[in-house]
C-alpha cells in the first residue's frame, strides 16, 4: 500500500469511526501530505519509516522555524496514522509511540450521561419510516451500547455470529483479532427481533433470484452491509429526536460511553481492555481521567464548601 492511500484509508476511517469534521480531515491530510513528501525526499515510505527517521522529520519541522503547536499537530497526525496502521495490521510495530514532542494536553475523549444514552435507545424504537427499519434501528443502538464495538465491527457483523440467541458474541476487530463480548438481555431481545425481521427479508429477496446476505445489517451497497456514514447519518438523526445535542453523539462517544459507564460502575480496567479490544492498557486508561474528571466536576458542583 502506498503512503497516499495510507492516508486515504485512514481520513476514510476517522471520518466514520469519530464523526471527523471537514476541517479537521483536511488539517490531517495537509499535514500527512507534509510528511509523506518528507519521507518521499529521503527515500523512505510510512509503512517503513522507523523512529530515527520520525524524529529527524520533527528536527527539519524545528529547523524550518515551525510553531511549537504546529509541530505538537504534525506529531499527533503521524501518531494517530501509525496507531491506525497498527491496529489495522498494516505494520507489526508502532515507530512512533514512544516520541515526546513539544507537547499538548491530551483532551479527554467524549462520552455521554447515562440518561442521555437511555433517550437515544428509547429514539431508536420510534425512528423509522417502516417498522423493519426501528427493529434495525433498535438492534444497531443496543449491540453498540451492550458491546462498545467498533462501527466498523458493528456495521459489518456476520449474521452466523449471532444465530442461536447468543449470550456472547465473537468480534474480530483490528488487525483480524478476535474477542468475545457478552450481550445485554435488551440487547439480546433487540436482537432476537431484528433477526427475524431480518430473515423474512432475506428470504423474499431469495425469491426472486437474489443471494442471501452473510451480514447482519445488509444493504444494496458494494460491500455488502450498512455503511459507517450511513450509520454515522442514522445516530445523528437519533441524537436530534432525542434532544441529546448531535455534536456530542458520534458512534464512537456510544463506545466510550460503554467503558466509562463500565469504569464508574466498578469494572476491572483489564476487563474493559479486552471488551474494546485495545492492544494496549495505556489506551485504555483514558477512561480513568474521564472518571475523575467527573467525580471532580461533582465535587466542585454539589459540595456544600466548594464555592469558599
Amino acid at each position: 500500500m502506498t503512503s497516499n492511500r495510507w492516508i486515504s484509508v485512514f481520513l476514510e476511517a476517522i471520518a466514520a469511526e469519530r464523526g471527523a469534521a471537514a476541517n479537521t480531515l483536511a488539517a490531517y491530510e495537509r499535514d500527512l501530505d507534509h510528511v509523506e513528501t518528507w519521507l518521499t525526499e529521503q527515500g523512505r515510505s510510512f509503512a517503513d519509516a522507523d523512529r530515527d527517521d520520525i524524529e529527524a522529520y520533527l528536527i527539519h519541522c524545528e529547523t524550518q522555524g515551525l510553531s511549537r503547536a504546529t509541530r505538537a499537530r504534525r506529531l499527533s497526525a503521524i501518531k494517530q496514522i501509525y496507531l491506525f496502521a497498527f491496529e489495522e495490521g498494516y505494520r507489526s510495530d508502532n515507530p512512533a509511540v514512544q516520541i515526546a514532542g513539544p507537547g499538548r494536553d491530551k483532551k479527554l475523549p467524549k462520552t455521554l450521561s447515562i440518561e442521555e444514552v437511555d433517550r437515544l435507545l428509547e429514539a431508536a424504537t420510534t425512528y423509522g419510516n417502516a417498522v423493519h427499519d426501528r427493529e434495525r434501528n433498535t438492534c444497531l443502538m443496543q449491540l453498540l451500547y451492550a458491546t462498545g464495538m467498533r462501527v466498523t465491527e458493528l456495521v459489518s457483523l456476520p449474521v452466523a455470529a449471532v444465530r442461536g440467541d447468543p449470550r456472547l458474541i465473537l468480534i474480530k476487530g483490528k488487525g483480524d483479532k478476535e474477542r468475545m463480548v457478552p450481550l445485554s438481555p435488551p440487547a439480546r431481545e433487540a436482537l432476537a427481533t431484528w433477526l427475524t425481521t431480518r430473515d423474512t427479508i432475506d428470504a423474499a429477496a431469495r425469491s426472486k433470484g437474489k443471494p442471501a446476505s452473510p451480514f447482519l445489517f445488509p444493504s444494496r451497497g458494494k460491500d455488502g452491509y450498512l455503511t459507517r456514514h450511513a450509520f454515522y447519518v442514522l445516530i445523528k438523526n437519533l441524537a436530534v429526536a432525542a434532544g441529546v445535542s448531535p455534536d456530542k453523539v458520534t458512534p464512537h462517544t456510544l463506545r466510550h460511553a460503554f467503558a466509562t459507564h463500565l469504569l464508574e460502575n466498578g469494572a476491572d480496567l483489564r476487563a474493559i481492555q479486552t471488551l474494546l479490544g485495545h492492544a494496549d492498557l495505556a489506551t485504555t486508561e483514558i477512561y480513568t481521567h474521564v472518571l475523575s474528571a467527573r467525580l471532580s466536576e461533582l465535587v466542585l458542583d454539589h459540595h456544600p464548601l466548594a464555592d469558599d
